[in-house]
């Protein structure tokens, strides 16, 4: 079984300038899942948004072509990729010669499917979409909507998740809110690296105590491990302590070596968020 400690992350690595889907790192999901109560079937929904802003290859005569990548991983897959060899592989088309964007597109989808499903038959593909630079405007920019948990003027003392700081005011009528954090920062699993993300928590249910919620939220700012981790754990201590009858929770985290990872988790179907980044992304 592939772990962390096994990937390219935090090592001298070769660049590959030749397409080679082999580069692609998987990892299981179910390890980390177990940390947080999940077995068997997964108690959400849910999908990890990648944009990749670095993406080029050679068009048939030569000539460099450049796009943007946006890579909709299912919540579902057996395993996630890991974003150093996500780079890496992304790299390898730089010196490889394709027909056009589409037959880009579709080498991705097919190699992070079998990645995501490593081992096992794929049983729901990536979404994958490239854009080239006659489509760059429709990339805006824009704030995640919801109420500003960070007005509060809160103290903060923990620095490691701590599921107690969350409060509802259960026995009172439910309630339905949007809240955002931009104070959500967690460290690389195996580096140690600051990861730096926004937060977006919509539910339906008991009324959630605001500040516990934003200590909460800080409380990861030591916390190592993948972002995607981090928005399960977030979900699944939320569901637990405050018990909603609904509930979303999406993150965006600012890029690293080209790539923004942005994990969204539902308890009911609905529409994915916008893949649209914020001001820090």
């Amino acid at each position: 079984m592939h772990t962390p400690e096994q990937s390219q992350l935090g090592k001298v690595s070769a660049y590959a300038d030749q397409y080679d889907p082999s580069l692609l790192f998987p990892l299981p999901r179910e390890p980390k899942r177990r940390e947080i109560g999940i077995t068997g079937s997964v108690p959400f929904m849910g999908a990890d948004m990648w944009t990749a802003f670095e993406l080029s290859w050679l068009n048939l005569r030569g000539k460099p072509q450049v796009a943007i990548a946006h890579i909709t991983v299912p919540a579902d897959s057996t395993h996630i990729v890991e974003s150093k060899s996500f780079k890496l592989y992304l790299n390898s088309f730089n010196n490889s010669r394709f027909d056009n964007a589409d037959a880009v597109r579709d080498a991705i989808r097919r190699d992070v499917s079998a990645a995501v499903w490593h081992g096992g038959p794929v049983q729901t593909t990536v979404g994958v979409r490239v854009l080239e630079p006659v489509m760059f405007d429709v990339e805006h920019i824009q704030p995640l909507e919801g109420l500003l948990l960070d007005r509060l003027d809160v103290e903060c003392s923990v620095y490691q998740p701590d599921p107690g700081l969350l409060h509802s005011a259960q026995g009172e009528q439910p309630v339905t809110e949007m809240l955002v954090s931009h104070l959500l920062k967690s460290n690389c699993l195996v580096t140690g690296q600051p990861d730096w993300g926004s937060v977006q928590i919509s539910y339906t249910g008991p009324q959630i105590d605001q500040a516990g919620l934003l200590q909460y939220i800080v409380s990861f700012r030591n916390h190592n491990e993948f972002h995607e981790q981090c928005v399960e754990r977030i979900y699944m201590d939320i569901m637990a302590r405050c018990k909603p009858t609904r509930l979303s929770v999406y993150a965006r985290y600012t890029r690293r070596g080209g790539l923004d990872i942005n994990p969204w988790r539902t308890s009911h179907p609905q529409l994915p968020p916008g893949n649209v980044r914020t001001a820090r992304q």
